[in-house]
C-alpha cells in the first residue's frame, strides 16, 4: 500500500480569504515504511507574509521572493502523489489550501482517499491533546529540531506518529530483523527462510526415575478416569 504523508505551511488560516501555500512537504510510505522518497517545495505566495504566520514557520518575504509559484510545480506534486492514500494532520486545513491552489491553476481537486491523524489520535486518546508536538511527546519521538513549523520536517515526524497510532512498531511481533523485513515486504516464509527444526531431547535415566516417582505420588489422576 502506497501512502503519502503531507503537510503545508501557509500565509494564514483561510484559503477563501486569499491566503496561500508557501511550503509543501511529502513523505512516501510503502506498507507503512518510509522509502526515503520525498517531495518538498517552497512557493512565492504573491502576497506580503503576515507577521503572525512568519512567527509560526519563519518564512519571510525575502526568502520566498525567488521561489516558484505553486502552479510551476503543481504537475510535479500531482505526479508524486498519484493515487496514493494521503495521511494528514488536520486534513481539512491542508486539503482546503491545496485544492484552492490547484483551482487557481485550472487543476482538479485532489480526489485521493485520506486519513486524518488528528481524528485517529482523538479516537485512540479521547480527551487528550492531539497536536503533533503532544503526540511526539506521548510516543517518545524526538522533535527537538522543530523550533519552527516546517512542512517536510513535520511530515517526517507525522509519519512516525502515524506508525505509532497504527500500532506499527509492534507489527513484527519481536521477530528477528531479517525475518521481520521479509514479512513486511510480503515475502512468504517458504521463500528461502530456513526454519530450524526442534532440537531432539532424550531423557536421562535420572529424569525418567524422577518422573515415575512423581506419578506415583498422584492420587486419582484424570487420565485414568473413564
Amino acid at each position: 500500500m502506497r501512502e503519502i504523508v503531507l503537510d503545508t505551511e501557509t500565509t494564514g488560516l483561510d484559503p477563501l480569504a486569499g491566503h496561500r501555500v508557501v511550503e509543501l512537504g511529502c513523505v512516501e510510505l510503502i506498507n507503512m515504511v518510509a522509502t526515503g522518497k520525498t517531495f518538498h517545495a517552497y512557493f512565492n505566495p504573491e502576497m506580503i507574509m503576515p507577521a503572525g504566520a512568519q512567527d509560526v514557520h519563519g518564512l519571510s518575504d525575502a526568502f520566498l521572493a525567488d521561489k516558484p509559484r505553486f502552479g510551476e510545480r503543481a504537475d510535479e506534486f500531482l505526479e508524486f502523489v498519484g493515487d496514493a492514500q494521503l495521511v494528514i494532520h488536520n486534513a481539512q486545513f491542508d486539503l482546503g489550501f491545496l485544492n484552492a491552489e490547484l483551482a487557481r491553476v485550472g487543476k482538479a481537486k485532489l480526489a485521493n482517499a485520506y486519513i486524518d491523524t488528528v481524528s485517529m489520535a482523538r479516537k485512540k486518546f479521547p480527551g487528550q491533546r492531539a497536536s503533533l508536538d503532544s503526540l511526539c511527546e506521548r510516543f517518545g519521538i524526538d522533535n527537538s529540531s522543530r523550533t519552527k513549523h516546517g512542512a517536510l520536517l513535520d511530515s517526517e515526524l507525522l509519519a512516525e506518529v502515524y506508525l505509532e497510532l497504527s500500532g506499527g512498531r509492534q507489527r513484527d511481533l519481536g521477530l528477528a530483523p531479517e525475518l521481520a523485513v521479509r514479512i513486511m515486504a510480503g515475502a512468504a516464509l517458504a521463500g528461502g527462510v530456513t526454519i530450524r527444526p526442534a532440537r531432539p531431547h532424550a531423557a536421562t535415566a535420572e529424569e525418567l526415575a524422577a518422573h515415575v516417582a512423581f506419578l506415583a505420588r498422584l492420587s486419582d489422576p484424570l487420565w485414568l478416569k473413564g
